[in-house]
């Protein structure tokens, strides 16, 4: 009886799982792969593993939670960046993309080996003020290991109500400081997380403007032009836009604040997507500056970046030094260069893909996707020294919370004495050197602006056609920070 039943039920799946195909006309677009690869056989174990289950597992499963289950190993096995959404975390995203929200706030991304990872606690968030730093590696959420977690599912653990306690267990790597590994238990009181982009933003000696951008959302094109405002009034008369730590968001944001610095319709960034038919890269679209910009274009213009400037940060630096209308300092970028589309589904409904759809190229033709781009004045800041600079700027807004934005401690450069307990931000002191040479920017781009031939170079492609370079896993997605891209990266 037993086994009439589970056939039957076998074969109603496969019926319903037939009826999909035909619908989502994925039989057509099956017929237009390569035909040397038999698609039908390749899907045939699902099949085969789904009536195994329904025939032989213990307890009766529940087909709801191993679809799911399914849906995100698919996904998990593409590549570090495409992820499956159930349907309350997409709407938790899609909810949080305009406002706040309550949780730790920190970024995660999976590493190389495809363990949670701290991307960056963000400035003055509960994570922050627990001491969770940049790379840690979280081992377990309130005892729950993390081993073969998605960063949705770590993220749904991590959030929760305001007010409330989350249990980390994080696994500290060794530094040029700390030898070995150091496994740390650490309570973090979850609380309200606003969603801004500009951190900082203040006016140092020389009328030299300093501007530190989060991340990219829908808010941040106005935010800087509201503090460009404020810093003009107050006499600026060049800028750094420090763009450090900052790990992407959304695309439109990125080409909104290109719109700032650069002339209308001037090129920001395009993407190829794969052909169908011949499986080649294909261009796809071009993305063009709107509206005037709100300096001129010899208004001097220095931006920082380091390994942890990534995705939409990297289309703007890339944009930016390529046009010649910005000196990049700093170290290396992170150099993620795919983009990530959102896919409602209709089942399960209210869920979600997030697939990687196309590579982004800068102005210059090249994707920088595993390559980064290379400052045109490099200075290199250790990990270690990042981490006490940071340490020492949050400290500095929670000694006096008032000057969050326009007093955080960066060292000299700031009017702040350096002593064995503090460092000196030696990016930020170099590109105010830099600014202080001379008024023209004319001047300064042709001392210090480097062939965009050496700065922004494709990694090269192994023989089945990835790129190589970096191997570094990352995801931009603020999981915990809740950024959504609707339609892109």
């Amino acid at each position: 009886m037993r086994n009439v039943r589970s056939q039957f039920i076998g074969l109603l799946c496969f019926m319903l799982f037939l009826g999909l195909l035909l619908t989502n006309g994925l039989v057509n677009r099956i017929f237009a792969q390569q035909t040397d690869v038999d698609v039908f056989t390749q899907i045939e174990p699902i099949g085969n593993v789904l009536d195994e289950i329904l025939k032989n597992y213990v307890y009766e499963p529940d087909l709801s939670t191993v679809v799911e289950g399914g849906l995100k190993g698919m996904m998990n096995a593409l590549d570090e960046h495409s992820s499956f959404i159930p349907p309350n975390i997409y709407k938790e995203l899609t909810d949080e993309t305009q406002g706040e929200f309550d949780g730790i706030g920190v970024t995660i991304q999976l590493d190389e080996n495809g363990n949670i990872m701290i991307f960056q606690p963000l400035e003055g968030s509960p994570a922050a003020k627990a001491g969770i730093h940049a790379n840690d590696r979280i081992i377990r959420i309130d005892g729950v290991s993390t081993k073969g977690m998605g960063l949705a599912e770590a993220a749904q653990l991590i959030k929760g109500p305001r007010g409330t306690v989350v249990k980390l267990t994080v696994l500290r790597p060794a530094t040029e400081e700390q030898e070995e590994n150091e496994i740390l238990e650490i309570d973090i009181k979850r609380g309200k997380i606003p969603l801004e982009s500009v951190v900082e933003a203040r006016v140092l000696d020389g009328g030299i403007g300093y501007l530190r951008i989060s991340d990219f959302k829908r808010t941040t094109k106005e935010e800087v032009r509201r503090f460009l405002k404020e810093m003009g009034d107050e006499g600026m008369k060049s800028l750094v836009l420090d763009l450090r730590w900052n790990p992407g968001g959304l695309l439109d944001a990125s080409v909104d604040m290109c719109s700032l610095f650069l002339e209308s319709n001037t090129l920001v960034t395009f993407t190829k997507e794969r052909d169908l038919e011949t499986g080649e890269l294909k261009e796809d679209t071009k993305f063009y500056t709107r509206g005037a910009p709100v300096e001129p274009m010899s208004f001097p213009l220095v931006i920082l970046v380091n390994q942890f400037t990534a995705s939409s940060s990297e289309i703007v630096t890339g944009a930016l030094q390529y046009h010649r209308r910005a000196i990049i300092v700093g170290d290396r970028t992170f150099g993620k260069g795919s983009v990530q589309t959102i896919i409602p589904l209709r089942r399960p409904a209210g869920s979600a893909l997030r697939l990687t759809t196309a590579l982004y190229y800068t102005p210059a033709e090249v994707t920088i996707h595993k390559q980064g781009i290379v400052p045109d004045v490099e200075v290199e800041m250790t990990e270690s020294h990042q981490r006490r600079l940071l340490e020492q700027m949050r400290q500095s807004f929670i000694d006096d919370p008032s000057k969050r934005r326009s007093g955080q401690n960066h060292g000299s450069v700031t009017g702040n004495e350096v002593t064995e307990d503090t460092v000196e931000d030696v990016q930020l002191l170099r590109a105010v050197e830099i600014l202080r040479e001379d008024p023209v920017f004319e001047n300064l781009l042709t001392k210090y602006h480097r062939d965009t031939k050496e700065t922004q170079v494709a990694a090269a492609e192994n023989a089945d056609g990835t790129r190589a370079g970096s191997d570094t896993a990352q995801d931009d997605v603020a999981a915990d920070a809740a950024k959504l891209t609707p339609a892109g990266e």
